[in-house]
């Protein structure tokens, strides 16, 4: 209730002031008729209600220009001095004002405001007659008790503006660090498409060197080369389509001419997790391009380095492998803690698993299981 009650009041300052300044208000005009009847108020009813209108409704504005205001409450109460009118409800306004300029401004000019305060309050008590010591520390304990309370404010409020402001940046950084993870992603997707289409392209280069030699003494021989070829220059086309628009960064380090894993490595990556996991394959295998059985290891690779990290002690892990006649279905299970895992703040492993499997127009779901334990499932479509 009450932050609600708060951000009504910063969307309406305005009203929220004139609400303040109510009772001010309201006081000076029930006083008028008495301190003009009873001879406080020599410049008469008219007069007053002048002054009293002159000193009030600067304190509308107090909070967009406190220091002008303050400046032109001070000035209209020194005049008002100057003509020996005595103080009435009214000059309150001087206290209302120093209150504003605390809670808005730097210290030097609350430290000047608070003084001029401090003037005020002497004179006022020279003109009525009762200067004494008890009289003015009464006041100026009056006085201070307000610019202490305005000071307070003033910290409290600049304490909420820095928690806020470290919140925006804390998520700018967050936000900054997701698009980092992204792009350095996509970096390492490009990498390892350039070097399964550098593969193919060798493999073409072997095969064309290898039908020039065999093209007058084996024409079948030439025959099957170009056709390895043609296969072989279909899928690097096929690659290099996926590759277009990917994000290349290239790192420091020197070159790394290990193939890339695929299918074919799947077995081993699985006996070498730190895992007990079981791999189960049914469907009819079908031969997949390099790249897209990348996709499915890295896949795989990630789902069970997350069951690792998150999915307790004595965790087990299940990958299943399902080839259909239009899309091959890989299933990571495990039985680990799920949903009571904590997060990680720096993961960004299942934003790898969507943007590489997205590529081959696939899709990925991740989500902890009902009955305990984790799920990632991916289906990928199996070309013709």
């Amino acid at each position: 209730m009450f932050g609600k009650i708060r951000a009504w009041s910063q969307r309406h300052p305005q009203l929220v002031d004139s609400l303040w300044l109510a009772p001010l208000v309201g006081l000076c005009v029930m006083t008028a008729i008495s301190y003009t009847s009873l001879g406080r108020a020599p410049i008469g009813l008219a007069g007053y209600l002048a002054l009293s209108t002159a000193l009030l409704v600067p304190l509308f504005w107090r909070g967009s220009h406190p220091r002008v205001v303050f400046a032109i409450v001070s000035l209209t109460s020194f005049f008002q001095w100057l003509a020996s009118v005595d103080a009435f409800p009214a000059n309150a306004a001087v206290l209302v004002a120093l209150y504003s300029v605390v809670t808005r401004c730097a210290s030097r000019w609350a430290l000047a405001a608070g003084l001029v305060s401090e003037l005020g309050i002497f004179l006022a008590l020279m003109q009525w007659g009762t200067v004494s010591l008890s009289t003015f520390f009464g006041c100026t304990v009056f006085v201070v008790t307000i610019w202490l309370t305005g000071l307070y404010a003033n910290t409290r409020h600049r304490y909420l503006e820095g928690l806020e402001e470290r919140a925006e940046r804390a998520e700018r950084e967050r936000d900054h660090q997701a698009r980092m993870a992204a792009a350095a992603e996509r970096a390492r997707i490009a990498r390892e498409l350039h070097d399964v289409v550098a593969h193919n392209v060798s493999v073409i280069i072997v095969q064309a060197d290898g039908a020039g030699y065999a093209i007058d003494s084996d024409p079948e021989q030439a025959r099957r080369a170009v056709q390895a070829i043609s296969k072989t220059g279909r899928e690097a086309l096929a690659e290099m389509r996926r590759m277009v628009g990917v994000l290349r960064e290239d790192g420091p380090g020197g070159a790394d001419y290990t193939p890339q894993p695929g299918l074919a490595q799947l077995e081993e990556l699985v006996r070498g997790s730190g895992l007990p996991v079981d791999l189960r394959v049914t469907g009819a295998p079908q031969e997949l391009p390099e790249g897209e059985q990348l996709a499915v290891y890295r896949l795989v690779q990630e789902a069970l380095t997350n069951t690792l990290k998150h999915g307790g002690p004595g965790a087990r892990a299940l990958v299943e492998m399902e080839y259909g006649m239009h899309e091959l279905v890989v299933r990571v299970t495990d039985d680990g803690r799920g949903a009571a895992a904590p997060p990680s703040p720096d993961g960004h492993g299942l934003l790898g698993m969507r943007e590489r499997v997205s590529m081959y127009g696939g899709a990925v779901q991740a989500a902890p299981r009902p009955g305990g334990g984790f799920e990632v499932l991916a289906r990928l479509p199996v070309a013709a």
